[in-house]
């Protein structure tokens, strides 16, 4: 059975809300890595790719109509490349990853391209169909994040405020304010030492704006940030919560593209590939509680490799919240926190959601061999309660 590898990577640097990409079109946002993986690779024959899979959340505004095959036209790719959209919420672009490894572990593909993408300034204000004609007036919903348009048959308690779920499990474990601010604080100042030091050359690229002005950072690093600031900071869910917009994730405009192939792709390319795909594991509970969804994952992922925690040598687990990476490492004691997001998460570089998990897996491999190889285990949580987990050897 063919290895899937992945074999090299880009991605835009991540806006902030209404920031740098904001004035980009999400479907030609996500064309921008695919292109500079071309550009990279001139010997690539872009007709040998047999399919691009994108993972999206959103689908309601610019990406609709399946980004995954208009990115792939946007990009100058041949019409005969096929492609397709892939939603699991904050794990999309995790799931275009999961399904390009098993095409290639099949070998129904040899060379195919991954990722995913969210354009959240530019996500579309819906108006509902009314339940009835002539309605007196006709409300806006916004599609930027989480629930919108729910079914009421769901029951209330797996409709929570994901920020207000997270800090619900949070306070139950014990987890305080400070505990979180400190968290947020871990993670602006690794990441943003990981800027300066070059960490991030060779996977992110500028995208120079119409205006001819480059993005070149991810604008939700805030070097300047400390625990003062973050204690000033207002409970951004409930009136006394731990909860705040300095100790979560932001929202974010972003794309990221991952080139994979099987060896024999890899050899004729002359590349060095990334790391290898080893496997995945999706798991779900209770909707409320879906920060804690990545615990089962991992140890699922744990089992079906035969492998411990001890085994592993580094961990990325997506920072959607404080109290959701707290949370996960109180349920999982034996994982050492200081092999975990080495050079800072989410809350720092933001969360794109369709394009986060595709950042954490390409940062985790390019940081394992930055490190000499070794095993490593990328972890999300989901929204309405699952969570997945994946891991790679360098």
């Amino acid at each position: 059975m063919p290895r899937p590898l992945i074999l090299d990577a880009a991605r835009t640097p991540f806006g902030r809300y209404r920031g740098g990409l904001s004035g980009v079109r999400v479907d030609d946002l996500a064309a921008l890595p695919i292109t500079e993986l071309l550009r990279r690779h001139p010997a690539l024959d872009p007709a040998r790719i047999d399919d691009v899979l994108l993972g999206n959340t959103n689908g309601a505004g610019e990406e609709n109509r399946n980004v995954g095959r208009m990115a792939a036209l946007l990009a100058g790719l041949p019409t005969s490349v096929p492609g397709v959209a892939v939603n699991r919420l904050c794990a999309s672009g995790g799931e275009a990853i999961v399904q390009a490894a098993r095409a290639l572990a099949m070998g129904d593909a040899s060379l195919l391209l991954a990722g995913g993408v969210e354009g959240m300034t530019r996500a579309p204000f819906v108006v509902p169909r009314p339940d009835r004609a002539f309605a007196d007036r006709l409300e806006t919903v916004s599609t930027a994040l989480g629930w919108r348009l729910v079914n009421p048959r769901m029951r209330a308690e797996w409709t929570t405020p994901l920020g207000r779920a997270a800090e619900d499990v949070a306070v139950e474990l014990g987890i305080t304010r400070e505990r979180m601010d400190a968290f947020a604080l871990r993670s602006h100042r690794r990441a943003s030492a990981a800027w300066d030091a070059g960490v991030h050359d060779g996977f992110a690229f500028p995208v120079l704006l119409p205006d001819g002005s480059p993005v070149r950072r991810d604008e939700s690093v805030r070097p300047e940030t400390s625990l003062e600031k973050l204690a000033k900071l207002k409970p951004a869910f409930s009136g006394d919560g731990p909860v705040t917009a300095g100790n979560a994730s932001p929202l974010n405009d972003g794309a990221a593209a991952v080139l994979m192939g099987d060896e024999v792709v890899a050899a004729e390319l002359g590349i060095t590939p990334l790391a290898e795909f080893l496997g995945s594991a999706v798991t779900a509970g209770d909707p409320g509680r879906f920060t804690l969804a990545p615990v089962p994952a991992i140890r699922k992922l744990l089992a079906r490799l035969g492998v411990g925690a001890a085994d592993v040598d580094l961990w990325e687990i997506n920072e959607a919240f404080a109290a959701m990476a707290l949370s996960v490492l109180h349920h999982l004691p034996e994982v050492e926190p200081e092999k975990v997001n080495v050079h800072g998460g989410a809350i720092a570089y933001g969360h794109p959601l369709g394009a986060s998990l595709p950042r954490v897996v390409v940062d985790l491999c390019r940081h394992l061999r930055a490190r000499g190889g070794g095993l490593g285990v990328a972890a999300a949580c989901v929204g309405v309660g699952q969570g997945m987990a994946i891991a790679v050897r360098v």
